[in-house]
């Protein structure tokens, strides 16, 4: 079996595949509850298996969780875990950045969409919203912007008459009520980001992409972007697996 997670700022999603890349178990975490007495109790399940655990491979963007979470597996399991920075990640796609200085999920995005042949575009509506572009098998860099999530919610602690709300997709541009005006602003100024920076990406490139949308929010935006684009939000996963089958 190949133990491989994702350990983001908000959510933590563990997974347990078979040798023949089928599911066995997934878990969620909420990463800013994570301790040794959490860990216990939520993964306990999975590594006393350890005889059968081929691969421990995480993608990280907290270190002090993957850290926690290493020293939970090798002092209570014997097990060892590997951060994909760790690793030779450059058999499966060509860098050309200083991949110090890119989030590993973004690097797995890169690597669950790769296909050789491709270019594309992957934006992610994390906590930030992240652009990164494929060309062929080579990964040129990216662009990070305020996330959806993030923005809204430093909006209503920041001005006291706009009430919490959660954002939806909305077709009038134009907002009758605090509410509707608010959603309307963060929905269709979402979009204009999007397609600006996917613009500026082409003409700075002289490429077209295919679009791959990932993270919490992408649900809401795929059907209103002009182009065509596709929604994945397992990618991370899939990077990560084609990192656990190669190594």
């Amino acid at each position: 079996m190949y133990v491989i997670g994702d350990i983001g700022n908000t959510e933590t999603k563990i997974c347990v595949y078979s040798t023949q890349k089928k599911i066995v178990k997934k878990i969620i975490l909420k990463s800013y509850l994570i301790n040794n007495k959490y860990l216990k109790k939520n993964l306990s399940s999975i590594f006393k298996k350890k005889k059968v655990i081929k691969k421990i491979i995480f993608s990280s963007v907290v270190p002090k969780i993957f850290k926690l979470i290493k020293v939970f597996l090798l002092k209570n399991y014997k097990l060892k875990c590997y951060e994909i920075k760790q690793l030779k990640i450059n058999k499966l796609i060509k860098i050309l950045v200083n991949r110090k200085q890119i989030g590993s999920d973004r690097l797995c995005n890169a690597i669950g969409i790769n296909d050789n042949r491709n270019n594309y575009i992957i934006i992610d509506f994390g906590t930030a919203t992240t652009f990164d572009v494929i060309i062929k098998n080579k990964y040129l860099g990216g662009i990070i912007a305020p996330g959806v999530s993030l923005s809204l919610n430093t909006l209503v602690s920041k001005a006291s008459l706009i009430p919490s709300l959660k954002l939806k997709k909305v077709k009038n541009v134009l907002g009758k009520n605090t509410i509707s005006a608010v959603r309307s602003g963060f929905y269709w100024g979402y979009i204009g980001l999007v397609e600006n920076i996917i613009d500026k990406i082409s003409k700075y490139t002289k490429k077209k992409y295919k679009l791959i949308l990932t993270g919490g929010y992408s649900h809401l935006f795929i059907k209103s972007l002009k182009q065509k684009a596709y929604l994945d939000k397992d990618i991370t996963i899939k990077g990560l697996l084609k990192i656990a089958k190669l190594l």
